[in-house]
């Protein structure tokens, strides 16, 4: 076994490490008070490749392996979470899935912008009334001479504001119950109207928006995959977007953690450092323990995808570990600061509140623990996952 990072993966890290901390940090805290987004950060991405890390030179990217990806999503996660899902989205369930699912045409189509930056990839699979339940989607999809007509709801959808390309989810066959009547659509944002998902407790730098969709139609070149086989695709793409997801919780908690250790070390009470104290040294030491931990879960399950072996499991196992250290070490991480936690002059409680949310979204905890479960069971039924 060798848990060395390659020359390569190294400099991708130092890469996206440096432009967080150049073009990232100085802002952060701005971009969460203002709910800004920061569209022109995502051109100087582009330019370094950090778009389409892992998508093949061929279609525009830069060609490296999953785990590099995972380790940008890590660097970038850790200045701004913000930041990290919208890459994350971009890349995992968007860019991703038209490599794997799509057409030697719809390749060459829509993969080469997203890699470029030039457009920023959605997925919508959650509705109002379908979220772990996904395969009760209602936005249907009725034949329109030689296309689709498409109408619906889609909800809190990442990135579907931005201008590119979602995949988008619709029920093609009515008469088919549960997921087996669903199918996969490449739809431009500029064809659906985006109306505000309301204000988040984290994330302010990410756009979110519900989607509203009132006969759009699309050409029959836009379904993505075999019809009545989107579920799949769904399943196929959270499998990965699942590692993505714990990529982003384990920057959080690093991030989480060294301010802690930081502040640990500068802190003074009762004459001395409060990093002497024994309180305060095993609440840093449980926390580096257990993002170590997280650590390995991610890369593991990372590296199986990369080696196109079996990762439902063990992508499931990073998600569900990492997003509860994630939420436990930020919390934990404002203790350490004390009252100065708790206030916007330091960054512990951003981190706390863009933690939680990574046990919520591409699949609650509850639902991990199913996708766990029924595997290590053996009953073979895949778990329904929320967006």
């Amino acid at each position: 076994m060798d848990f060395a990072l390659t020359d390569d993966q190294r400099e991708i890290q130092t890469l996206a490490r440096d432009l967080a901390r150049d073009e990232i940090e100085p802002h952060v805290a701005d971009w969460d008070r203002e709910h800004t987004f920061p569209r022109e950060l995502y051109g100087k991405l582009a330019e370094l490749g950090l778009m389409g890390v892992c998508v093949p030179e061929e279609y525009g990217g830069a060609g490296a392996d999953f785990l590099s990806y995972v380790l940008v999503l890590e660097e970038l996660s850790r200045a701004d979470a913000g930041v990290g899902v919208t890459v994350a989205v971009h890349t995992s369930a968007a860019t991703l899935p038209i490599l794997m699912f799509g057409t030697d045409e719809q390749r060459s189509r829509f993969v080469p912008p997203l890699a470029r930056g030039e457009a920023i990839g959605a997925f919508a699979l959650t509705e109002p009334d379908s979220g772990s339940d996904a395969g009760s989607l209602r936005t249907k999809a009725e034949p329109d001479g030689d296309g689709w007509a498409i109408s619906g709801r889609k909800q809190w959808i990442t990135n579907g504001s931005l201008g590119g390309t979602i995949v988008l989810f619709a029920r093609t066959d009515p008469d088919t119950p549960g997921s087996g009547g669903v199918s996969a659509f490449l739809v431009d944002s500029d064809q659906v109207e985006t109306v505000s998902s309301g204000e988040k407790l984290g994330l302010h730098s990410s756009s979110t928006v519900d989607l509203v969709l009132d006969g759009v139609r699309v050409g029959a070149d836009r379904l993505l995959h075999e019809e009545r086989k989107g579920f799949s695709v769904a399943m196929a793409t959270l499998d990965g977007g699942r590692i993505g997801i714990a990529a982003q919780a384990l920057g959080i908690a690093q991030a989480a953690y060294e301010l802690a250790r930081s502040y640990a070390l500068e802190r003074r009470q009762f004459g001395q450092r409060i990093a002497e104290f024994q309180a305060i040294q095993w609440k840093l030491a449980d926390m580096s323990t257990q993002i170590d931990a997280a650590r390995l879960l991610v890369y593991r399950a990372a590296w199986l995808k990369q080696q196109g072996l079996p990762h439902t499991e063990e992508g499931a196992k990073a998600k569900l570990f990492a997003s509860e250290v994630a939420r436990r070490q930020t919390g934990e991480a404002i203790q350490v600061l004390g009252g100065y936690g708790y206030t916007r002059e330091f960054p512990a409680e951003r981190y706390y509140r863009d933690a939680k949310i990574t046990e919520i979204y591409e699949g609650t905890s509850e639902i991990q623990r199913l996708v766990i479960a029924r595997s290590v069971l053996g009953l073979g039924q895949r778990a329904m996952a929320l967006k």
